[in-house]
């Protein structure tokens, strides 16, 4: 529903008066730029972008949204696949502008506002050899990926990014600013950790750091024709190594890179992608068998500064490709299941497309299912089969490939999925299952908080009626 003409001028022009970053609008030059995001299948067009300076910003952008009806959409790093951060015809609060990290040696902490990308962060606690739990790709925004839980390298060895949340700075749908942790307005601070951006606008960030600075880490590829062999060893490895070492399978074409022998190019592979953050004169001796298992391809794992391997994927999938993603949380991976990846992994047919498993062991199962809103702690894996091209027309193909890849991966799967894999219109009770027996408390939070569901443009959480 076009919401333009509604808008009174002059209450338009106050707005914008109030604001110490920019409001842009269709008319302006820079709106295009303004309302791209990494996912290019998303095309969408607001009313108007905030790009807000500061927290006082956020709270005049909240306060116009709700008092005129608008739709309102939230842009931390633009990441979200199903195009999350925009909206068409309302509001969109872009808090890409605002990046202060303060980080807290003594206390091993890091401030970090809303618009700061992992890859920022990296670069603000790196020099003093402390890290926090992040994803894969330094480009995806931090607000984003904590609120929907948050894993990667690390999360073995330390959890998942919403688990190192100690406290949140947030605005709720009523413009009121909150600081909340564990004492002060704990029902919100245990929604926000997972639940999404359905509670509010979340401007900064405190994170526990830990020692990291040099890890051993980066891909081992193997042969194709290993793949089903190769995911088997891969699940007995994970099963019994250490916290300290996380690894996902996946399937690769070999990028055409100077680092990659040519005759390596474009050649379907096994990859996985290894992560040990422990003493690094045991980290050999933990990832010998990877290297003993196959033989290798090509083995590209040494010892590597945390920030150059959390940004290794950052060239393949840089921003402008078309995204189209499936996923699903797998309690434990069964002999049908790996059969069907070695069966289906094989055909990528894009250098971008891939399936990749993460484990969700070590220290992600050792909080509970209700100490947060995010509940598949019981989970051994999850998978995310994704069809990615720079050419648009090559897409029906790729899609093709993934949505059979994924419903016959989807019977031996659980019923919910992880919120930032998600793509828009997954449907409600794909959203219920997602949070199992967290969903009724969710929504009593999100009734209290945001009553009117002003917070609506996510994996949505409805307020009761």
């Amino acid at each position: 529903m076009a919401m333009a003409p509604a808008l009174n001028p002059a209450a338009v022009d106050t707005f914008a008066a109030q604001l110490r970053g920019e409001l842009v609008r269709p008319i302006d030059p820079s709106y295009d730029e303004a309302r791209t995001i990494y996912n290019a299948m998303i095309d969408k067009r607001p009313e108007m972008i905030v790009r807000c300076a500061n927290v006082a910003d956020v709270i005049s952008a909240v306060t116009f949204a709700r008092e005129n009806n608008l739709p309102l959409a939230i842009r931390g790093g633009g990441h979200n696949v199903a195009g999350l951060a925009m909206v068409d015809d309302g509001l969109v609060i872009d808090l890409s502008r605002m990046k202060g990290i303060r980080v807290d040696t003594e206390r091993r902490t890091a401030r970090v506002e809303a618009g700061c990308t992992w890859g920022d962060v990296d670069h603000a606690t790196h020099p003093f050899g402390l890290a926090t739990p992040t994803g894969i790709i330094s480009t995806t925004g931090v607000a984003g990926l904590t609120l929907g839980g948050g894993f990667g390298h690390l999360s073995r060895h330390y959890g998942l990014s919403c688990d190192n949340l100690i406290s949140a700075d947030i605005v709720t749908a009523d413009g009121k600013f909150r600081t909340v942790n564990e004492e002060r307005d704990p029902d919100l601070f245990w929604a926000i950790r997972g639940g999404g951006g359905n509670f509010g606008v979340v401007t900064t960030f405190e994170f526990q750091l830990h020692p990291v600075s040099t890890v051993l880490g980066g891909p081992i590829f193997y042969p194709i024709e290993m793949a089903e062999e190769a995911l088997r060893f891969y699940l007995e490895y994970i099963r019994q190594a250490p916290d300290e070492m996380s690894a996902f399978y996946s399937f690769h074409l070999g990028p055409p890179a100077p680092f990659i022998p040519e005759h390596l190019h474009w050649v379907p592979m096994v990859a996985i992608v290894a992560c040990y953050s422990g003493p690094l004169e045991k980290g050999e001796e933990v990832v010998k068998p990877l290297r003993e298992f196959g033989p290798p391809a090509l083995d590209l794992l040494a010892p590597i500064p945390y920030p150059t391997l959390n940004s290794l994927f950052d060239a393949i999938y840089a921003p402008g490709l078309h995204h189209y993603w499936k996923a699903d949380y797998v309690p434990k991976l069964t002999d049908e299941a790996i059969v069907i990846h070695a069966e289906y992994g094989p055909k990528i047919a894009s250098l971008q497309s891939t399936m990749h498993l993460y484990p969700l062991s070590g220290a992600i199962q050792r909080v509970g299912k209700n100490e947060t809103a995010f509940n598949y702690r019981d989970m051994e894996f999850v998978h995310n089969i994704v069809a990615i091209d720079a050419d648009p027309s090559k897409m029906p193909q790729h899609m093709a490939w993934m949505n059979a890849y994924w419903e016959a991966l989807h019977p031996h799967s659980a019923a919910g999925g992880y919120v930032n894999f998600m793509m828009e219109g997954e449907g409600q009770e794909r959203v219920r299952s997602t949070y199992r027996d967290n969903y009724d408390r969710l929504v009593e939070i999100k009734t209290e908080y945001d009553p009117t569901n002003l917070f609506s443009v996510n994996q949505n959480i409805k307020p009761a009626k």
